[in-house]
């Protein structure tokens, strides 16, 4: 990590307004439920003599399948297809083995405004288990399908569904010295792409803000490392720490008014610092003459994760913030964890594992200590939870590229969302939209 805190490459130029990126991410789903259940997401109707504007009920279907607990009935097999329930012959649907059904239309809601009407039914029992109406422009008729796609998840799971957040991460095209770093941000399926900042020098660590209208991340573009923070919507960023030596790490407190971050001051210690936003405040949080970094907060505020070379090799440690010189080691079973990444219920860390000479995605219980290794690559690192807790991506090698994956808290789900063009790496989940309970 140290290394690349001290990369450079050639002179920057960033891209202040978003725009579209050329280089889609391409899902391949490489391990799922044996069991998964299976389901009909029937297209929904659309009553126009022009063609539908959406295809709902395929996103639906894409999404549901991508979570690996469920298998979509392929539109090919269906003999019917119901828009309403009064019109369902649940019989036809126990035949071909669908445990549950989703019907539902499209249709005009005024200029430039379309709504959704969905019901969700078990096939067994025939019995209406959730329905809804959503409405949604033009262009937010994909959000309007991950927020369908969200509400079945949780009807069936007792899970909040995420597939209608987005995911960071920095794409990097070329070879050195002529690469071109951009900091990109997607929908979780990875679609609708926006690259929020480019440049010829290292782009790293994003993190998001907790309300997820902001991003901070390091930016080498003066050939030194420094970290800004954008607002997504304006393009609009600053800089909030050029100290002289290392400026890394950033991460949001939980109620976005103070970053924890790595810096190096004149000692020359690599520590932990709180930084607070409105008022430039700095308060050290770790003191050890060894390599303290990579901090996370509890979802409380009131501790601090981080990774610290102290004990002769990597390992996790916590802090209070009201106490920061008290630091208690977390990490015991193997030589080398980092890059913590606490679970949104605070209750399991999850880090890069040394395990059998490979560098493997794991969770730490933070009760009992027990590890869990969750992915078999060689070298996965940069783990982030979803915001249900209920999935980890991060960064692997595939082929000599830099590609995403994603893994289910329990191992059994696995995914892999390779570049069209050059390497993907340092993803980070988003949290829940404020208003993500609520129509698109």
């Amino acid at each position: 990590m140290m290394k690349a805190l001290l990369r450079t490459a050639g002179c920057a130029m960033l891209l202040l307004v978003a725009t579209s990126v050329r280089a889609q991410l391409v899902i391949e789903i490489t391990r799922g439920q044996e069991d998964a259940v299976p389901i009909a997401i029937v297209p929904f109707g659309w009553e126009s003599t022009e063609g539908a504007p959406f295809d709902i009920a395929e996103v639906v279907a894409a999404d549901l399948q991508r979570s690996g607990r469920f298998a979509p009935l392929d539109r090919k097999d269906m003999i019917d297809r119901p828009t309403r329930g009064d019109q369902i012959r649940f019989q036809d649907w126990r035949y071909l083995k669908s445990d549950f059904i989703a019907v539902g239309r499209l249709m005009p809601d005024g200029p430039d405004r379309y709504a959704s009407e969905f019901e969700l039914y078990n096939v067994l029992t025939g019995q209406r288990l959730t329905g809804h109406r959503l409405t949604a422009s033009t262009s937010s008729l994909r959000a309007m399908a991950h927020r369908i796609s969200d509400i079945i998840f949780e009807q069936l799971t007792g899970i909040r569904g995420a597939f209608s957040t987005r995911i960071a991460f920095i794409s990097v095209e070329g070879a050195p010295p002529q690469q071109r770093y951009k900091l990109v941000v997607a929908d979780a399926d990875g679609e609708n792409q926006q690259v929020i900042t480019s440049s010829n020098e290292p782009l790293m660590s994003p993190a998001w803000s907790p309300d997820g209208q902001s991003l901070a991340y390091v930016s080498f573009e003066n050939k030194v490392s420094a970290i800004y923070v954008q607002t997504l919507r304006t393009g609009e960023r600053r800089r909030v720490s050029a100290r002289s030596g290392i400026n890394g790490a950033p991460a949001w407190s939980p109620d976005g008014r103070t970053l924890a971050l790595t810096l190096s001051r004149k000692d020359g210690d690599v520590d932990i610092y709180t930084l607070e936003l409105a008022n430039q405040t700095l308060t050290r949080m770790s003191f050890d003459p060894g390599i303290d970094t990579e901090p996370t907060w509890s979802p409380d505020g009131r501790k601090i994760y981080f990774m610290s070379d102290r004990a002769g090799g990597p390992q996790i440690y916590e802090i209070d913030v009201d106490q920061p010189n008290r630091a208690r080691r977390v990490t015991f079973e193997g030589g080398y964890n980092a890059r913590p990444r606490l679970s949104p219920d605070g209750k399991r860390l999850a880090v890069v594992h040394l395990d059998r000479g490979n560098f493997r995605i794991a969770t730490v219980d933070l009760a009992t200590k027990a590890v869990q290794v969750l992915t078999d690559g060689r070298q996965d690192e940069s783990p982030s939870f979803a915001p249900n807790g209920a999935t980890l991506i991060y960064a692997t090698q595939d082929r000599g590229r830099g590609v995403l994956a994603t893994v289910s808290i329990d191992g059994r789900v696995r995914q892999k969302l390779a570049a069209s063009s050059g390497d993907v790496r340092e993803p980070v989940w988003s949290p829940f939209p404020p208003d993500s309970r609520a129509r698109p």
